[in-house]
């Protein structure tokens, strides 16, 4: 019996040290953090490794945080993100931090979705706002509260047909021109037609919207709660862009006119610019002309501004893993080794100030550009510094729609602007205030 007993509890002090040597030995559960990011460049613009970056970034976080691991999903279309995340948040499954298309903030700030920042940002391992031009972090703002950092930047630039100009024998404007320069050569192309089946045309696509901005103004405030339509310097965009038009004498400039070098300008944003002018692409997209950029015409009561669109990162309310989220967050948007190899390999612009005025990274961007390019590297930091921010909020597309067709409805009926314009706001102010 005693050796039967001496073998039992050497049995059992066997599976005890074997029990406890599996737990010791056992490895370790990783930490996992989920991300949430589209495949491609929202810019609707080439981009054969848009994981590249991402993924670059990730192995130095994870090589710097032992135990933690970062996942995501693959192969989620641009055009389907916003639709893949709103599915994620309905079942309470988004991921700890994820990318926010700027079509979106306004709803996901609204609905409690993302995780303010401001405590971490201005904690023991937060970071300096001042390393972000103005108006990428203010594109993340919601209610005075920081909600999301920016990731990558594209502002609106003019495209120049500058084998158009040439025919005419306008010089090439300055990237201080104005709403006269711009209106004096439109014009001189509208009454100095060539002997040809083909008309030539002043600008395509330029709006009442994106002449507001030059002329220091904005359709609605950053809060979303008050529309500006009848504002005095919104009206004065209204009718310069009213009177371009004129000058093409009833005919509707086309995107196909442009395409084929028979209109001086065009607005697009910098992601194109980034994207078409180095060979090959050059002679894909644009091969019968010359083409160059410039900053937006000044209005009389503003300046060479540019509407500013900026791709952000924000942190789901519900994560339990938020200061892990926000280290990751900071590897994305605020370091300058991620933010430098995105600015070379995508086509927007770095919200980060000393990455995007970087003389190396610069001269490395524009050595891939045209050698005759009046658009330079000043040029972009001029951008930057000088952009407004589009307000974004829930309610926007709607309102946005309601001043358009406002805008078209007066000038359609020859209708006073000015009167038309204050009662289109006040039923605009009166949508917001109901939905806000």
């Amino acid at each position: 019996m005693k050796r039967r007993t001496a073998v039992l509890l050497g049995a059992a002090a066997v599976a005890a040290a074997v029990g406890i040597t599996a737990v010791l030995c056992r490895p370790r559960q990783d930490t996992v953090l989920h991300l949430g990011v589209f495949s491609g460049s929202y810019w609707g613009t080439p981009n054969g490794s848009s994981y590249q970056v991402l993924d670059d970034a990730i192995s130095r976080f994870e090589s710097s945080h032992p135990g933690v691991r970062v996942e995501y999903e693959s192969g989620i279309p641009t055009d389907e993100y916003s639709e893949w995340l709103s599915g994620k948040l309905l079942a309470g499954e988004e991921p700890d931090l994820f990318f926010v298309l700027p079509e979106d903030f306004g709803l996901l700030a609204e609905t409690g979705a993302l995780a303010p920042l401001d405590w971490l940002i201005d904690g023991q391992n937060g970071l300096e706002r001042s390393i972000y031009y103005d108006a990428c972090l203010q594109a993340g703002l919601y209610e005075g509260s920081q909600l999301a950092l920016p990731y990558e930047s594209a502002a609106m630039v003019m495209f120049v047909n500058r084998t158009l100009l040439e025919e005419y024998g306008i010089p090439m404007p300055e990237n201080d021109w104005t709403w006269d320069d711009l209106y004096t050569i439109c014009r001189t192309i509208a009454t100095a037609q060539p002997d040809s089946t083909q008309r030539d045309y002043g600008i395509y696509g330029y709006t009442w919207q994106n002449a507001l901005y030059a002329n220091g103004s904005t359709l609605f405030s950053e809060d979303g709660r008050q529309c500006y339509l009848s504002d005095s310097r919104v009206t004065a965009a209204i009718q310069f862009v009213q009177g371009l038009n004129a000058l093409d004498a009833g005919y509707t400039v086309t995107a196909q006119d442009f395409d084929t070098g028979h209109v001086a300008f065009r607005p697009f944003l910098f992601s194109e610019y980034r994207a078409y002018q180095p060979y090959p692409w050059r002679v894909k997209k644009y091969s019968s002309f010359v083409w160059d950029c410039l900053r937006m015409p000044a209005g009389p009561e503003g300046g060479n501004t540019s509407e500013l669109h900026t791709v952000q990162v924000g942190i789901s309310a519900r994560s339990s893993h938020t200061e892990l989220a926000w280290e990751l967050l900071c590897s994305l948007c605020a370091d300058e080794v991620t933010q430098g190899q995105l600015f070379l390999q995508s086509q927007g612009i770095s919200p980060l100030r000393d990455v995007t005025e970087n003389t190396a990274l610069l001269n490395r961007i524009f050595a891939e550009t045209q050698g005759t390019s009046t658009f330079n590297s000043a040029a972009i930091g001029e951008i930057m510094r000088t952009a407004a921010t589009v307000p974004q909020f829930a309610a926007r597309e709607q309102a946005v729609a309601m001043a358009e067709t406002a805008v078209s409805g007066a000038l359609a009926d020859n209708a006073s602007l000015t009167t038309s314009l204050a009662a289109a706001q006040r039923e605009i102010d009166l949508y917001l205030q109901n939905t806000g």
